[in-house]
C-alpha cells in the first residue's frame, strides 16, 4: 500500500487554507436565506439545536469520510476511490462513487451557475443605484424580466462561468488558494458588517427572537427531516468537492479538527446571514418567510427605502456573489482535477473542456426559464429543474451513503484510523466509526427515500 502519495495538483499552504476553502464551498445561496428562514419557522433556537445534533451524527461524519478519502488518495474523487480501493484489494468499481460525485457536481454548477449570474447581475444594479425608490411592482419586474429574457440569463451565466475557469485554471495555489484567500475574509467582512448594521435597526429585536427563540413545540417529524436534510446538503457532502478539496490537504493538518472548524464555520455563516438580512426586513415590517423572493424582491425594496440603503444593496449582493463563486469554484474542481489527471495534464486545457461543457448544459438550464419553459425533461420540471432535483435528491444522498459505506466497512480499520491519527482519542474514534458505519448511513438513506417520495410508499401511503 501506498502509504505517501503526494498530490499531482499541489496542495493548500496551510490547514487554514482547507479550512476556508471548504467553508467557501459549503456557504452559498442557501445559507444566506435558507437556513435562518428553517430557523424561525420551525422552532427557533430549538429547530438549531436539533440541526446541530443531526450536524454531528450525519454531517460530521460523512464530511471526515470524504476528507480520508481525498488525502489518502490524493487524487481527484474519481482516482482516489480507483487507488484505494486497489490498495485494500477490493473492486477498483469503487470508483463509480467518484464518477457519481463529479457527475453531481457537474449538473449542480449547471444550474447554479444561473443563479451565481442573477447574483452578478444584481450587483451591477445595486450600483447603478436601480433599488433607489423602487416600488414593489417595479423590484417584482425587474427581477422577472431578468428571468423572462434569455439574453440577460445566458449573458450573466456566461460571465460567471468565465470567473469561476479563470480561477480553477490557475492551479490549486495560483488560483483557488488565491480565491478564497481573498474572497473569504471578505465575506464575513461583509457579513459582519451587514449584522453591525442590523444591530442599529428596530427590527434587531424581533429577528432575535424569530431565531432564536427556542419552540420546541414545533418540532415534529417533518422539522425533524428538514433539519436532517439542511445537516447534510448545506455541507456539500456527496458531490466530490469536499473530497478533493482533501486531496489538497497537508498530511500534518488533523482531518477530523480540520472538518469540526468548516462545520463550526458553516454554521455561523447560517446564524449571521440571519441577522444580517431579519432586522432589516423586520424593520421595515415585511415578510420575512420568501425564500428567494425575499432575497431578489424584497430585499431590493428594502434598500431602496432603508438609510444607506445604496450602500447596503450593494455590499448585501457583492456578499451573494462571493458566496456563489466560493461554492462554484468547488463543483468545478473534482471534474478538472479527473480530466487533468486522464490527459496530458494541462490544467487549463482541462478546465477550458469542463467549464464548456457545463456552460453548454448552463444554457438549457437557463433557457428552460424562458424560451424552452414548455419542454419537460421530467414530468412537470423543465431542464433547470429536472437538474436540480435529480443530483440533489437521487444523487448526492446516494454518494453520501456509499462514502460512509466505503470508508466504515471496506477500508482498513487500523488504516483509517492512522490517517485520522486518532492514538490520542481511540474512543472517539471508534464512536466516529460507529456513526459512520451504521447512525450516518440510516439517516442519508432516510433523506433519500424521503425526498423521492419512496417513502410514503413504502410506509403505505398514496
Amino acid at each position: 500500500m501506498n502509504e505517501k502519495r503526494s498530490s499531482v495538483h499541489g496542495e493548500w499552504s496551510s490547514g487554514l487554507i482547507f479550512i476556508l476553502a471548504a467553508t467557501g464551498s459549503a456557504v452559498g445561496l442557501g445559507n444566506l436565506w435558507r437556513f435562518p428562514y428553517l430557523v424561525g419557522e420551525n422552532g427557533g433556537a430549538a429547530f438549531i439545536i436539533l440541526y446541530l445534533v443531526c450536524i454531528l451524527l450525519v454531517g460530521l461524519p460523512i464530511m471526515i469520510a470524504e476528507v480520508t478519502i481525498g488525502r489518502k488518495g490524493r487524487r481527484s474523487p474519481i482516482n482516489s476511490l480507483r487507488l484505494l480501493a486497489r490498495d485494500e484489494g477490493i473492486t477498483e468499481r469503487w470508483s463509480l462513487v467518484g464518477w457519481l460525485g463529479v457527475v453531481a457536481g457537474f449538473m449542480i454548477l449547471s444550474f447554479y451557475s444561473v443563479v451565481g449570474g442573477w447574483s452578478f447581475f444584481y450587483g451591477f444594479e445595486a450600483l447603478k443605484g436601480s433599488f433607489t425608490d423602487i416600488t414593489s411592482d417595479q423590484a417584482s419586474g425587474l427581477f422577472e424580466g431578468l428571468v423572462a429574457s434569455p439574453g440577460l440569463v445566458l449573458l450573466w451565466h456566461t460571465l460567471f462561468m468565465i470567473v469561476l475557469f479563470i480561477i480553477v485554471a490557475a492551479g490549486v495555489k495560483k488560483g483557488l488558494q488565491r480565491a478564497v484567500t481573498l474572497l473569504m475574509p471578505l465575506l464575513f467582512l461583509l457579513l459582519v458588517g451587514l449584522v453591525v448594521y442590523g444591530f442599529t435597526t428596530a427590527g434587531f429585536g424581533d429577528a432575535m427572537a424569530f431565531m432564536l427563540q427556542p419552540d420546541f413545540s414545533a418540532i415534529d417529524g417533518g422539522v425533524v427531516l428538514m433539519a436532517l436534510g439542511q445537516a447534510f446538503f448545506t455541507l456539500s457532502l456527496g458531490m466530490g468537492a469536499i473530497m478533493v478539496y482533501g486531496a489538497y490537504l497537508p498530511q500534518s493538518e488533523s482531518v477530523p479538527v480540520s472538518s469540526g472548524w468548516i462545520v463550526g464555520m458553516d454554521t455561523l455563516t447560517a446564524l449571521l446571514a440571519g441577522l444580517a438580512i431579519f432586522p432589516i426586513v423586520f424593520t421595515v415590517g415585511l415578510e420575512p418567510g420568501e425564500g428567494p423572493g425575499l432575497v431578489f424582491v424584497t430585499l431590493p425594496i428594502v434598500f431602496g427605502e432603508i438609510p444607506l440603503g445604496y450602500l447596503l444593496g450593494i455590499v448585501f449582493f457583492v456578499l451573494l456573489s462571493v458566496a456563489a463563486v466560493t461554492s462554484g469554484m468547488s463543483l468545478l474542481e473534482p471534474a478538472v482535477a479527473y480530466l487533468t489527471e486522464a490527459s496530458d495534464g494541462s490544467r487549463v486545457k482541462a478546465a477550458a473542456i469542463v467549464a464548456g461543457l457545463i456552460w453548454l448544459l448552463g444554457i438549457a438550464a437557463g433557457l428552460s426559464l424562458n424560451a424552452w419553459s414548455g419542454f419537460h425533461l421530467l414530468p412537470d420540471m423543465g431542464i433547470f429543474d429536472a437538474l436540480e432535483y435529480v443530483s440533489s435528491n437521487i444523487m448526492l444522498p446516494l454518494g453520501g451513503l456509499f462514502v460512509a459505506f466505503f470508508v466504515g466497512w471496506k477500508l482498513r480499520t487500523v488504516s483509517v484510523a492512522k490517517e485520522l491519527d486518532t492514538h490520542n482519542h481511540h474512543r472517539l474514534f471508534l464512536l466516529w466509526l460507529y456513526v459512520t458505519r451504521f447512525v450516518a448511513p440510516a439517516a442519508v438513506l432516510f433523506i433519500f427515500l424521503q425526498a423521492t417520495g419512496l417513502l410514503g410508499l413504502l410506509s403505505g401511503g398514496e
